[in-house]
């Protein structure tokens, strides 16, 4: 039987990080900003939560299968290729909609953001159809 329990948990502590992050340092918890905070020198001062926060990213999963024994992650169902390309049209979006899916439909969308709403239904209609066209016409 499935459990909404474990998707109920993980929103409540999403919400609560990204919470804590603006209310803490008034800064905005989209994924992409922080990891490309990372990736420039300017940005060396603040580097310690950013690396935290992500690195936080990459151990709850492998966490959370460990200590519940509940599997959160698998090997990937599509090739290399295409999951390269994949990873370059979300960069692509995330530069031309000046955030990501967590910055605009966590943090954005909180905030009754016009340009956030705007973006949640672009991408969330592009991954629709995405996966129309992978799994139905491919």
């Amino acid at each position: 039987m499935y459990s909404i329990m474990p998707a109920i948990i993980g929103g409540v502590l999403i919400g609560a990080a990204s919470v804590l992050l603006m209310a803490l340092s008034g800064r905005i918890a989209g994924i992409s900003g922080i990891a490309g905070g990372l990736m420039r020198p300017a940005n060396r001062v603040d580097g310690a939560w950013r690396f935290m926060f992500v690195s936080g990213l990459i151990i709850g999963p492998i966490l959370v299968q460990k200590i519940v024994g509940l599997k959160v992650y698998g090997a990937p169902t599509m090739s290399t290729p295409v999951l390269a390309l994949a990873g370059l049209f979300v960069g692509v979006g995330t530069a031309l909609s000046a955030g990501c899916t967590s910055g605009h439909g966590v943090c954005g969308i909180a905030r009754l953001s016009k340009r956030s709403i705007a973006a949640v239904i672009t991408f969330m209609t592009m991954g629709a159809l995405t996966v129309y066209f992978i799994r139905h016409i491919l």
